[in-house]
């Protein structure tokens, strides 16, 4: 199995008890892999999904789970979503769980780039390419044992870290580990670094394109991150966007107007605006509310390259483009209909906020009634910040929201703050 990180370590528990305990009490041993076995380390819950190894086969995993599925991804044989109404799914955070089935001794394998594990019975970790350094500077912020680059000073970097993960790896994992690892874990990485990661990674050409499921946990993998630029990146550098994600490759051939949009085209101004979302809670708390407002900046403008533009009239109806464009590549992906549906509604209104001080209600009221509306003026918050215009534009929206919520409560008066006549029912339809 590799080096065994036991006594030196946090006992720390498994990150979900739901399915491991079903195939654990079976008699089968089970291990968090990759990612999940890294957060479980490093004392997070940022996953999208819990990717495990089991000794239990197909036909054993079938018989435990009503609901075993097999996606036709490269890193699982098999899945099973959690059950969202039980508490016990609640408290893992409602996450699928992705099974590699391995009935050998030794579990191993070369399928994943990422080889690190933790036995969800004993709660110790297992490293069998030498990564702990890195794990435990990532964690602590000091080296172990003898220093990594000759100097104790150093900070471990990505290609150096990425150079000893597991190099029989299929090569499309590789990339997808190599992208989520540079967004999770190495989030200031510029362009140097992304360039030597990916010379360590093999030719993506000729490989048939990943299954569906697989592109959507990718990128919702990368999402997740704090700065998930340095990962697109990567994608974007080996082909990956260009070939499987092109509603975004051609952002990246849309100039911005220097006066507006001074960090640069529309794939960079994108990359930005991720980057001001507010981090996430620890405990998962408003997770759907974060994958929604993240999927949103990322195709907010994804309708600007089939806009018309022409002088100082600059991507007129993108908003409405975007719309369609952004509701075409979430439902190819397969996210769920309810997802979809309200990120097009971020992507379809999101211009709306920087006009609200000044439009009259009754075309602002229905779309501020929406529960959407304050994850709109989020997105806004992180839009205007990204293209350093200052916030006073935003704290001006913000203002006029607050008045019409303060408005809406009071039943003496209409929405927009006028007394309303006795007997005289309040509505801005």
């Amino acid at each position: 199995m590799g080096k065994i990180l036991a006594s030196k370590l946090r006992e720390t528990p498994c990150n979900s008890v739901v399915n491991y305990s079903l195939i654990s009490n079976a008699g089968f041993p089970v291990y968090l892999r990759g990612f999940s076995a890294i957060d479980a380390y490093l004392g997070r819950n940022s996953s999208a999904a819990v990717y495990a190894s089991c000794r239990a086969d197909l036909a054993d995993l079938a018989r435990l789970f009503e609901n075993l599925r097999y996606p036709g991804a490269e890193f699982a044989d098999a899945a099973a979503d959690a059950v969202a109404d039980t508490a016990a799914a609640a408290a893992a955070g409602g996450k699928a769980w992705y099974f590699r089935c391995d009935d050998s001794r030794d579990t191993q394998s070369t399928f994943s780039f990422l080889e690190f594990y933790q036995d969800c019975k004993t709660r110790r970790f297992y490293d069998p390419n030498g990564v702990y350094p890195y794990l435990r500077y990532l964690r602590d912020g000091v080296t172990y044992g003898t220093s990594l680059q000759g100097d104790d000073t150093l900070v471990p970097d990505a290609a150096s870290w990425l150079g000893t993960l597991n190099a029989n790896a299929a090569p499309n994992r590789a990339l997808f580990d190599a992208a989520i690892s540079l967004a999770r874990y190495f989030p200031q990485t510029g362009v140097k670094g992304i360039n030597a990661v990916a010379a360590l990674l093999p030719s993506l050409e000729k490989i048939a394109p990943p299954s569906i499921e697989e592109q959507r946990l990718l990128l919702m993998e990368i999402l997740s991150a704090e700065n998930p630029a340095p990962g697109f990146e990567l994608l974007k550098r080996c082909g990956f966007i260009a070939s499987c994600w092109p509603e975004l490759a051609v952002l990246d051939d849309v100039d911005h107007s220097k006066e507006f949009h001074p960090e640069g085209n529309v794939w960079k101004h994108t990359m930005e605006a991720l980057r001001y979302r507010k981090p996430r809670a620890p405990d998962q708390s408003g997770g759907n509310l974060f994958q929604t407002l993240s999927l949103g900046l990322l195709l907010h403008d994804v309708g600007k390259p089939l806009s018309y533009s022409a002088g100082r009239r600059r991507f007129d109806g993108h908003a409405e483009l975007g719309t369609s464009q952004a509701r075409r590549f979430l439902e190819r992906l397969g996210f769920n209909a309810q997802l979809v549906n309200d990120v097009c509604y971020l992507v379809r209104n999101h211009m709306l906020p920087a006009a609200l001080p000044r439009l009259p209600l009754i075309r602002t009221g229905e779309i501020m009634s929406s529960p959407l509306f304050p994850l709109l003026m989020e997105l806004y918050r992180c839009d205007e910040s990204s293209s350093f215009k200052g916030l006073d534009g935003y704290y001006q929206s913000s203002a006029a929201y607050r008045s019409f919520l303060k408005h809406s409560r009071n039943p003496y008066r209409s929405a927009d703050g006028k007394v309303l006549a006795k007997g005289q029912a309040f509505s801005f339809f």
